[in-house]
């Protein structure tokens, strides 16, 4: 791991010896939150393989919403074929930062981000890059299901027509390739002709998934994918999820402390817009550096 990047700003009172509030010390060990599982054979895989090469290197972004800055000198690297969790109580700048990756802000005026963001050395915000090509190869899925108004099959087929121009049985494999990956096609292959507003909430999330991996991206960004839905429909976007991370770099937005130390590999932790934490989860949930992210991740305060 890169230690530049690792280290997070260290404040004095962050030490993991610093007092509470209560004037009192901090206690000398650190326990994962209440119900959450072990994690020692969940992440074996992870633990054992070897270190994976940084796909995507985020360096020194700063973030303006018009004169109000919502992020403050984040360097953090995102691996390729691992998922990394943004975790922080509301408005601390996760999902801005998610955004900035594939520079969806630009759609909304009065919103700047300076810094580098490296993807695989080359720099994605320098000036003069095709957008439409940056989207295709940093896929991103939303809070809330997106399904456009179209059939199953063309909220599939919508993005590779805008990459490529395929013969109608290749396009066809494609679309079906897709869903069998988002652990759908069992599901709609009877039915592709249909709209993809008809499915349900956890389905259509799951089309939202297949249809970003479908024009191959390189990077897959979550922002809270799960959170409006329900516990078997969650089950199985975390499913997808660690499938998933064998072909790409995956970064996920949650609100969910159990979601992000059963689905991630490593943990950021962001607080009013700075990142105090970053590390692997299994350490993240179990021996955190700082007092601020054991109080958090145990629920204290967010």
């Amino acid at each position: 791991m890169n230690s530049r990047l690792a280290q997070p700003h260290l404040h004095e009172t962050d030490s993991p010896d610093a007092s509470g509030d209560d004037g009192m010390p901090a206690p000398p060990e650190r326990h994962p939150p209440a119900g959450l599982r072990p994690l020692a054979d969940a992440r074996a895989d992870a633990a054992t393989s070897p270190a994976a090469p940084t796909k995507v290197d985020i360096r020194n972004i700063n973030f303006f919403y018009g004169k109000f800055q919502a992020l403050k000198n984040i360097s953090v690297p995102l691996y390729d074929r691992r998922v990394t969790a943004f975790i922080g109580p509301s408005g601390c700048g996760k999902s801005t930062l998610l955004r900035i990756l594939n520079r969806i802000y630009e759609l909304y005026p009065g919103q700047m981000a300076t810094g580098e963001v490296l993807l695989d050395g080359q720099n994605i915000l320098a000036p003069g890059l095709d957008l439409n090509l940056l989207r295709a190869k940093i896929g991103m899925v939303f809070q809330k299901p997106t399904p456009f108004p179209m059939s199953i099959s063309d909220n599939i087929a919508f993005g590779i027509r805008l990459y490529e121009r395929l013969p109608q049985s290749e396009l066809d494999e494609r679309v079906e390739s897709a869903l069998r990956r988002a652990a759908l096609w069992d599901e709609v292959k009877d039915k592709l002709r249909q709209s993809g507003l008809s499915l349900s909430g956890g389905q259509q999330q799951r089309l939202c998934i297949a249809r970003a991996i479908a024009i191959e991206p390189e990077v897959l960004l979550l922002d809270e994918p799960a959170s409006a839905l329900d516990p078997i429909s969650t089950q199985r976007i975390e499913e997808l999820i660690a499938e998933l991370k064998s072909d790409y770099c995956i970064a996920i937005v949650t609100h969910n402390m159990q979601q992000a130390a059963r689905s991630s590999d490593y943990t950021a932790f962001l607080y009013l817009g700075e990142l105090i934490e970053f590390d692997e989860t299994e350490r993240i949930f179990t021996h955190p550096r700082l007092r601020r992210t054991e109080d958090y991740i145990t629920g204290r305060f967010g």
